[in-house]
């Protein structure tokens, strides 16, 4: 049984989610402040968090980078905030997926059980998976226990950007469009597809001496990325 920790200060969305939740067979723990579920967090083993943004005395922003710090988590912020500036903002801060408030109950199980089978997977494919290192210039992928070097130097990354950059990696040179990075990583049709080019980002900051000038991790224009070998 997946435990999903529920950051929510409004009780009666706290508890409709506990409901949709619980009838999915997951175990809820339920916070009502950041301060809260950091608490949690460090006490439990989590699967999952779905966060609120604006919450009193530590808000979700504040809570999410906390978590990021040590965990790759599977995190899902939960705002009435709709404008693509502030999804992309909270992509941005270290969340992996945005659902808007209000919110329907069936798309918010979707997407919990699709970030939760992608955690999944990448947590155990390192058992189950054999395969060689990748190497391109200073860039190494071990596929054996999900690592990322650079020029010898262990950098942290989430399941996403590690599967975004193998898929980029195994293939180097071969352009891919957004539309079909988004469906081959996430697994499902590419209705959210603008959240590659933020996570791009991300991993650019992480591998690239320059990320404004990148040496590997390049854009096509009009067309897509690539993994420049």
């Amino acid at each position: 049984m997946y435990n999903i920790l529920v950051a929510e200060d409004e009780k009666e969305i706290n508890d409709a989610i506990e409901i949709y939740l619980k009838n999915q067979n997951y175990n809820v723990l339920k916070a009502y402040n950041g301060e809260e579920a950091l608490e949690i967090f460090k006490k439990e083993e989590i699967h999952l968090v779905l966060m609120d943004v604006m919450m009193p005395k530590l808000d979700g922003i504040g809570a999410i980078m906390r978590i990021r710090e040590n965990s790759n988590v599977p995190i899902i912020i939960l705002s009435a905030k709709s404008e693509d500036m502030d999804k992309i903002w909270g992509l941005n801060i270290g969340a992996d997926d945005y659902v808007t408030k209000p919110f329907n109950p069936l798309e918010l199980l979707a997407r919990v059980n699709s970030n939760l089978r992608r955690y999944t997977s990448y947590t155990t494919s390192a058992v189950a998976q054999k395969e060689d290192t990748i190497k391109i210039g200073g860039i190494e992928l071990n596929d054996n226990n999900k690592e990322i070097l650079v020029d010898g130097n262990p950098v942290k990354i989430t399941p996403l950007e590690y599967k975004i950059l193998h898929l980029l990696m195994s293939n180097a040179n071969r352009v891919f469009s957004i539309e079909e990075i988004y469906e081959r990583v996430w697994q499902e049709p590419a209705y959210s597809a603008d959240t590659v080019t933020v996570h791009i980002r991300r991993i650019r900051e992480k591998i690239e001496i320059n990320p404004k000038e990148p040496k590997y991790l390049k854009v096509v224009w009009g067309i897509g990325y690539k993994f420049e070998k």
